[in-house]
């Protein structure tokens, strides 16, 4: 399971992130709404931790961008404001579930258990295709016609980056936070490595969707239809 953390107060938001470590979670960490909104839109997390307070732009209207761009993600308000109107707002403008600051760690993990089952239904199928590739989530498996191959964690979340965002340009600054994170000494070299290696496994399959380069921007994929 991958987890967004939204969260502006650094030593809470490592505290987050430490927690869902432990508890057998992917966790990346953004420290203002604008970033985090960005984030959330790439498609590959399962749970959002959104803190209603954040530089930027605020927690709800995050929110709110998230349910107009037809978002599903699940997202888990959490909040320092713990009135009533601040609940409604919250829950009315498309959050999962809200849970009020301090917290208890079990409760706020078992929420994002909780909110990560419902994934598949939101999600809808267990698969991403793309021309005469598809992309199964549940095994980490690039499939095309009768061949098929396993890919790493991060070799999966950059060709569901590619597939989802086929219609764009995926620049190597994108694909750096996205996948590695910002906290991550990962430089542009760890991008061309991983094109790389799915670039094999496309020609591996017989693929005619390739992963074209685009001189000085980025990325995007060919052949995968419209």
């Amino acid at each position: 399971m991958r987890v967004l953390v939204v969260e502006d107060e650094v030593r809470l938001a490592d505290t987050l992130r430490d927690l869902l470590e432990m508890d057998g979670c992917a966790a990346d960490v953004c420290h203002d709404g604008e970033s985090g909104l960005d984030n959330a839109l790439s498609g590959i997390y399962d749970v959002v931790v959104l803190d209603g307070m954040l530089p930027r732009m605020d927690g709800l209207t995050v929110l709110r961008r998230l349910r107009e761009s037809n978002c599903a993600v699940p997202v888990l308000m959490l909040t320092a404001r713990s009135e009533l109107s601040d609940r409604v707002a919250g829950l009315d403008g498309g959050a999962d579930y809200y849970l009020t600051k301090p917290f208890e760690p079990k409760e706020l993990l078992a929420c994002v258990r909780a909110l990560a089952r419902r994934q598949p239904e939101l999600r809808g199928e267990d698969a991403l295709s793309c021309g005469d590739l598809r992309l199964e989530k549940s095994s980490f498996t690039l499939i095309c016609g009768e061949r098929s191959v396993r890919l790493s964690r991060k070799e999966f979340d950059m060709m569901e980056l590619l597939i989802l965002n086929r219609r764009q340009i995926l620049t190597k600054e994108s694909l750096l936070l996205k996948i590695w994170g910002y906290e991550s000494e990962a430089e542009d070299n760890n991008v061309e490595v991983y094109i790389s290696f799915l670039r094999k496994k496309l020609t591996h399959l017989h693929s005619q969707v390739k992963i074209k380069t685009i001189r000085m921007v980025g990325y995007c994929l060919e052949g995968g239809g419209g």
